[in-house]
This record gives C-alpha cells, sequence and structure tokens, in this order.
C-alpha cells in the first residue's frame, strides 16, 4: 500500500475511533464529571492531531507540508484578512433571509443589542482558540497537504475530509454535548443532524482546504474556524437569535448545518480553487 494512503487511513481509524474510545475511558474510570469536561473528551479532541503528528515523527510524513509557519511575507497577510472576512460576509448573506422568511427569531438580538453580541463573540473565541488548534492542524495541518500529495482530484480529497470530520462530530453529537445545548443551536433531529454533518462538511472543508493550500500555513484556517465559532454560534448559545422548527430553519441555520450558509462555503472554496489553479498556470 501507498505510505500516504496507509497514514490516511491511519488517522481516519483514530479520528473515527478516539470519541468511542474516550467514551469507553469514561465509562471505566466512572467518570462524575459533565463529559464535555471529562478525560474521554480531552481524548477525543485530541486523538486526530495527535495520530497525524506522531505519523509525521515517525511514519514517514515528515514536516515540510505541516503549515506551522505564518507565512506572512510575500502577500501572505492577504489569506489571513480572508478567514476574517469570510463569516461575516457569509451572515450578511443569510441572516437577513432567515429573519425575512421566519427561520430565526432576532428579538433577542434587538434587546441585547451589537455591543452585547460582540462581547459575547470575542469570548466564544477565547473559548475555542485552543480546540480549534487540535481540529484544524488535523484537517488542515494534516488531511489537506497528504490528499494534496496523492495528487488526486481536490473535491475528492476535500468529501473524504469532511466525512471523517464529521464522523470524528458523531460521539460529540451522541454523548459529549450536553442534549439541552445541541437542542438550542438546531431545529433537526439528532439523525438529521449527523447526516446532515456528512452533507455539509464537505464544503466547508473545500473553503479551509483551499485556503490553507493558498496560504502554505495552517494558521489563517485556524483564525477561520475561530470566527465561525463566533459569529455563528454566539447567535444562538448567547440567545440572541432562536431558532424557529421548519423546513426554512434547515436551510437557512446561521450554523454550519445551515444548507444555504454550507452552498455559500463550497461556492467560496471553488473560488479559490479557480485562483490557485489560474495563478499556477504560467504564461507561455
Amino acid at each position: 500500500m501507498n505510505k500516504t494512503i496507509r497514514n490516511i487511513v491511519i488517522v481516519g481509524f483514530f479520528t473515527v475511533g478516539g470519541g468511542w474510545f474516550g467514551i469507553w475511558v469514561n465509562n471505566v474510570t466512572g467518570n462524575t464529571a459533565p463529559p464535555m469536561q471529562s478525560l474521554g473528551a480531552l481524548v477525543w479532541l485530541i486523538s486526530p492531531a495527535l495520530s497525524g503528528i506522531l505519523l509525521r515523527a515517525f511514519g514517514g510524513d515528515g514536516w515540510k507540508d505541516a503549515g506551522f509557519g505564518l507565512n506572512l511575507r510575500s502577500g501572505g497577510w492577504i489569506w489571513y484578512a480572508v478567514a476574517i472576512l469570510v463569516y461575516p460576509l457569509v451572515a450578511l448573506l443569510t441572516f437577513p433571509l432567515a429573519i425575512v422568511t421566519g427561520a430565526i427569531s432576532a428579538e433577542g438580538f434587538a434587546e441585547q443589542g451589537f455591543s452585547a453580541y460582540i462581547t459575547a463573540a470575542g469570548l466564544m473565541v477565547a473559548a475555542s482558540l485552543m480546540k480549534n488548534i487540535f481540529e484544524e492542524f488535523a484537517w488542515r495541518g494534516y488531511l489537506t497537504p497528504r490528499f494534496a500529495a496523492l495528487r488526486m482530484r481536490p473535491w475528492l480529497g476535500y468529501v473524504f475530509t469532511g466525512f471523517i470530520w464529521a464522523a470524528w462530530h458523531v460521539p460529540y453529537y451522541l454523548y459529549f454535548l450536553d442534549r439541552s445545548v445541541l437542542l438550542e443551536h438546531t431545529s433537526l433531529s439528532l439523525p438529521a443532524l449527523i447526516g446532515m454533518a456528512f452533507l455539509a462538511l464537505p464544503f466547508h472543508a473545500a473553503a479551509y482546504g483551499e485556503l490553507r493550500l493558498l496560504s502554505n500555513s495552517t494558521w489563517p484556517a485556524w483564525m477561520m474556524h475561530n470566527f465561525a465559532n463566533a459569529i455563528s454560534l454566539t447567535l444562538v448559545s448567547s440567545s440572541f437569535v432562536t431558532l424557529v422548527p421548519g423546513f426554512w430553519s434547515a436551510i437557512l441555520s446561521p450554523g454550519t448545518e445551515g444548507v444555504l450558509h454550507s452552498l455559500l462555503m463550497g461556492l467560496m472554496g471553488y473560488g479559490l480553487y479557480r485562483y490557485r489553479v489560474g495563478r499556477s498556470v504560467q504564461p507561455a
């Protein structure tokens, strides 16, 4: 078997199995803490990135394409600007439609005000920084460049990455995340939410992956992930908006599971891909 394929399979195995192993750890240790504050949650969180790091160190992948460098020189800063702007733009396109169609109620936003939202979003960023390091150095720090090294079609790599990313979330949805918190963040049933993760995350993987390849760094993707959490999760978790169950809520939800939200991320990924391909073509 090709070494790169073998190592991707290993990372996929530890990614998919890490959460279930974490649940087992909590069961055998008699954990009494909230699941997200347990040893099992730590196992779930670090398994993907840790397996990639070990394979880079001992499995022959090396560190050349790990994306640790900031790469700010020679215009590299532009990709950090893109990372900052993407989610506000997506929110501006989806948020008004969600209000007009009745998919969400924004009474909480009107009551609390924009300054309260900015404060809550800042706190969300602070809470997400470390978690998203583990995530992004698994998906974009390892999987994106390793799929690129196989020279497969980029979109196929993003489908595989999205499926692995979604499978990693399954024990989170089923066990680690408090069910009341889950119900606040989506109008979908649990099976529908899991199914939507497998459909939506490949589109997000395309946007994040192309940003990773263009910047030659994992940090812009990490930054974009933090802004995604701050902008979309804060709306619901801090009661700035309330999701109204129904068809339009599933289509226009401001979260990752929103259909329009995901399609816009896929469109962004396609645009970045076209730019990357065009930039690589040298004039005769």
